[in-house]
């Protein structure tokens, strides 16, 4: 799949993100900020951390998503026994007395890590490094995963007896964290009058792998001015305590700051956010709109920003 040039695919794009989030939008009723996230971490061939309690959607979101881009899809409960190779897959001994490989879940376009932080750091090492490295190796041998490869994982804010939290340094390896709150009253609604119904929705496919390998590359040739890429990068370091672009509020309230992986997303996301809008190059608003779920994960606070209350968020906000 081209297109006569980069202009033509980013139409071409935005186009086709608009009919993606119609499209979803006949079985996800609200939830537009996570659905858009979402589509952004897949196009700047990304991973995507969402945070929320149970029964907000997130497991139908992603199979809703799989259908609509065409693409494999698998779901793995992560629990304490879980191994790594539940997760990558193992080699077993054939009839012909010879070792073959049996893969495992995780070789397909996007994977749904339900509860990551319920299953003990080996396994979630093991899915992590293939995340990042795109390819699992078992007894010596390499074997890559399907393209696109995407990991939408999800983390329960409550109940967090008996689990592992991810550190800051896995963490870094998704692109995004994003926050599920409640429906509107209005939107809770819609969801159970279309949930208790025999109503049936067929989904159209309106991409397929190869297009969004295409619109990956595509993100990547988008042109971005100095002053962005300066803007982007200077954010970042502006969350790092200690240094001299750090705020006089950055050094009394965070222990940590964001690293230079955090720069590189801000820039990928600006240009996919630019993209979809039907911008053909990102200015410092796009760079503004993908910060906070980019900074959320990257960002730690010291014992003084708890005591009073500072979050994240609020610190983010304030360097905006």
């Amino acid at each position: 799949m081209t297109y006569s040039s980069d202009i033509e695919g980013i139409d071409a794009l935005s186009a086709s993100y608009n009919e993606i989030r119609k499209e979803i939008g006949n079985v996800i009723i609200g939830q537009e900020d996570v659905v858009k996230s979402v589509l952004i971490s897949i196009f700047s061939n990304g991973h995507c951390l969402l945070v929320g309690v149970p029964g907000l959607a997130k497991t139908l979101l992603v199979n809703t998503l799989a259908r609509v881009l065409d693409l494999s899809y698998n779901r793995v409960q992560f629990t304490p026994d879980l191994m790594p190779s539940d997760i990558l897959g193992s080699e077993i001994l054939g009839e012909e007395r010879v070792f073959k490989f049996l893969k495992g879940p995780v070789f397909s376009n996007i994977i749904l890590a339900d509860e990551i932080n319920r299953t003990p750091p080996k396994t979630q090492a093991a899915l992590l490094e293939a995340m990042q490295e795109k390819i699992v190796t078992v007894g010596g041998t390499t074997y890559p995963l399907p393209r696109p490869f995407f990991v939408l994982a999800t983390q329960n804010p409550i109940e967090q007896e008996g689990t592992y939290p991810l550190p800051e340094a896995q963490l870094d390896r998704f692109m995004f964290n994003v926050l599920l709150s409640y429906p509107s009253f209005e939107e809770e609604l819609r969801v159970v009058k279309n949930t208790t119904a025999n109503k049936q929705v067929e989904l159209r496919k309106i991409l397929n792998a190869e297009e969004i390998e295409y619109f990956q590359r595509l993100i990547r040739n988008v042109p971005v001015t100095d002053h962005v890429l300066e803007y982007a990068v200077s954010l970042a370091a502006r969350t790092r305590p200690g240094t001299t672009l750090a705020t006089e509020e950055v050094n009394k309230y965070l222990s940590w700051g964001a690293g230079p992986r955090a720069s590189q997303y801000l820039v990928l996301g600006a240009k996919c956010h630019a993209a979809i809008s039907g911008k053909y190059s990102p200015d410092i608003e796009d760079v503004q709109a993908v910060a906070e779920p980019i900074l959320r994960h990257r960002i730690v606070r010291n014992y003084k920003a708890e005591a009073e209350g500072i979050s994240v968020e609020q610190m983010i906000k304030r360097l905006l």
